[in-house]
C-alpha cells in the first residue's frame, strides 16, 4: 500500500479487481479473479454496504480503516475461490428464475 495518497485517493485511483487486490495485498490466482472480477466487485461492495459500523468505529484512523477494507476483499475473494458465480448468486439475473411467492388477498378473488 503506498503512503503518499490518502485512504480515499488511492482508492480512487484503482480501477479493477487485480488493482484492488494488488494495492491491498492480497495474494490471487489471476484465472480466479478473470472468471469472476465483477462477482468479487459486488461481494466487496455487498460486505462493504453491511460493514458500516466496523468502519464508522475506525473513523480518522486511515490503516484500521485499510484493515477492515483488506479483510473483507479478502473474504470475497475467497468465497470465489471456495465456490463459483451460480452458487453465490451475487446478481440479481441469477435469482430471476426461483420459484416466486405472490399473495393474492382472499377477498380480491370475488
Amino acid at each position: 500500500m503506498t503512503d503518499e495518497l490518502t485512504l480515499d485517493e488511492a482508492l480512487d485511483e484503482l480501477v479493477s479487481a487485480e488493482d484492488f487486490l494488488e494495492y491491498f495485498e492480497i495474494p490471487f490466482d489471476a484465472s480466479v479473479v478473470h472468471v469472476n472480477r465483477l462477482h468479487i466487485m459486488q461481494r466487496f461492495h455487498d460486505y462493504l454496504g453491511k460493514s458500516g459500523d466496523a468502519l464508522a468505529e475506525h473513523e480518522g484512523n486511515e490503516s484500521a480503516q485499510a484493515a477492515v477494507y483488506k479483510a473483507l476483499l479478502a473474504q470475497a475473494y475467497q468465497d470465489f475461490v471456495e465456490s463459483d458465480a451460480l452458487t453465490e448468486k451475487v446478481f440479481k439475473v441469477f435469482h430471476m428464475h426461483e420459484p416466486q411467492t405472490t399473495f393474492v388477498p382472499l377477498d380480491s378473488l370475488s
